[in-house]
């Protein structure tokens, strides 16, 4: 299983960093990490658009859910039926998010074994036949951060792009007349700071280049996010999923 995993997901990340290291990134690592990253963004693109509508949608009838389960709370058989109903109504799976972390996980922690083992001999081992170890090993983004290292630069970036990204993320505000949320919709709204909190723990005690890819897929996560805002704004009128007033 090991062999299978190296051979149909770490050697060809490696090769296709070194490759972007050697020919488009002028041998500058940090810039490589970014445009990989990049393509994998770009490949899984639709799959995290649809992960990224259902999650908005799902939040977006978090009241009716809520509703739902008051009414029929003694009966469950009823509620998971009225419920299923509702999530065909509104065209979302409440098991997306699952199926995705499923799906991505294999990547990330290939790419995270690429990044985390570097340039090295033995790395190079997985080389493909056409594909040349570089001569010069820059472990460095723009020669001004050094990615064998933590950088609280990075770490402090990631941290602060992951805030906005789940903001962009956050329902308009919904509840009864005394402004009160359910306990679902009170959660992402603390989810917004614990996850970056989270971010700068994790990222800190780790080299600067796996906070570089983190930076990278969270601030093109944020440009997903907005796509999908606004499609959701064109099919529901001015019915935002996100409200620039939020607080």
């Amino acid at each position: 299983m090991g062999s299978f995993f190296n051979a149909i997901l770490i050697q060809p990340l490696l090769n296709t960093l070194v490759f972007l290291y050697e020919y488009v990134s002028f041998q500058d690592l940090g810039i490589a990490i970014i445009l990989l990253t990049i393509v994998i963004r770009v490949i899984l693109y639709p799959l995290f658009y649809k992960s990224l509508h259902n999650q908005s949608m799902m939040q977006k009838i978090q009241p009716e859910i809520e509703k739902v389960r008051h009414e029929h709370k003694d009966n469950k058989e009823k509620q998971a039926q009225v419920l299923m109903e509702l999530y065909r109504t509104h065209k979302v799976n409440p098991f997306m998010g699952f199926l995705l972390i499923l799906i991505q996980l294999p990547i990330l922690i290939s790419l995270y074994h690429v990044i985390l083992k570097g340039f090295t001999l033995e790395s190079f081992s997985n080389l493909y036949s056409f594909i040349t170890p570089p001569a010069v090993l820059n472990h460095s983004l723009l020669g001004l951060i050094d990615l064998q290292q933590s950088s609280i630069v990075i770490v402090g970036l990631a941290a602060i792009l992951q805030y906005f990204q789940g903001k962009l993320a956050l329902p308009k505000k919904s509840g009864d007349a005394k402004g009160e949320e359910s306990p679902a919709a009170k959660v992402g709204r603390q989810m917004v700071f614990i996850g970056p909190i989270l971010t700068l723990l994790i990222l800190n005690s780790l080299p600067g280049a796996v906070g570089l890819y983190w930076a990278t897929t969270s601030a093109f996560s944020i440009v997903q996010q907005i796509i999908v805002n606004k499609t959701l704004y064109k099919e529901y009128g001015g019915d935002k999923t996100n409200n620039s007033k939020n607080s």
